[in-house]
């Protein structure tokens, strides 16, 4: 049966990766920010300690700090996980990393030592919040997570909503496995699809992770059939991870989702 246009397309500005190099990816749940609930906060050291424990991969969340390092945290602002106010970036990585966590004991974690703790034993899947920065600060935020990932063994990869990040990576860090995170929220007539084919273009991912409210989606099936694999966020209910097992390779889950 011959490729449609937009298959040859796909083939030539985002072609799939070398299949061994992704295996690791499924059939394997991921803890979304670890494994946290009440009195374990996410993207804790204690969440991911929970994760480790139970055999599951680890997705987490990276801003950078005012000096440049690559913090686990997820929101640009600190207020609703901790009991301080403004911007991650406003500060050190010093003085995050003295910020307890609502709830807990533990403190705001760099992507240095979350790596210390993991040490290779599960899988991790680094979300780097990208946000409406220029070029470079989009950059500056790829090269903090590129220098702490030097050198690490353990099975690993990188995704963004941003393509411009995925980009980077395919550009400055071709050997880390690198995704594209997408939601089609109400976005699913033609300038939307048209939009998902230029962002996967431009960013030429490894694999896709997907918003588990749009599956199942003829888009993303096209890109697993060719050979990227699928993930599929974030799966909080039975009923989402059955969904999960239908059309995705690995979920990333949380709560009732987690197996």
């Amino acid at each position: 049966m011959p490729l449609s246009p937009f298959a040859l397309l796909d083939r030539w500005r985002a072609p799939a990766p070398d299949p061994a190099r992704v295996a690791w990816m499924g059939g394997v749940a991921y803890a979304h920010r670890g494994l946290h609930g009440v009195g374990v906060p996410e993207n804790s050291p204690s969440a991911f300690a929970g994760a480790i424990e139970r055999g599951m991969g680890i997705e987490c969340d990276i801003q950078r700090s005012l000096d440049g390092q690559a913090m686990v945290f997820h929101d640009d602002t600190l207020d609703r996980v901790t009991d301080h106010t403004g911007l991650v970036a406003g500060r050190t990585g010093q003085e995050l990393g003295k910020i307890i966590l609502s709830g807990s004991a533990d403190t705001i974690p760099t992507l240095r030592q979350l790596l210390d703790q993991v040490s290779g034993r599960v899988p991790l899947l680094i979300e780097i919040k990208a946000g409406k920065r220029g070029h470079t600060r989009t950059s500056a935020q790829c090269l903090a997570v590129r220098r702490v990932l030097e050198g690490y063994a353990g099975p690993h990869a990188i995704m963004s909503f941003d393509p411009r990040v995925v980009r980077w990576f395919a550009t400055h860090s071709p050997l880390t496995v690198r995704g594209l995170v997408v939601t089609e929220e109400d976005d699913k007539a033609l300038p939307g699809m048209i939009r998902r084919r230029l962002s996967l273009w431009h960013a030429r991912p490894d694999f896709l992770a997907y918003d588990i409210r749009d599956l199942p989606s003829r888009f993303a099936a096209a890109q697993k059939r060719r050979g990227l694999p699928l993930l599929t966020w974030t799966v909080r209910s039975p009923e989402l991870r059955e969904r999960a097992a239908l059309y995705a390779d690995a979920p990333i889950a949380e709560g009732a989702g987690v197996p």
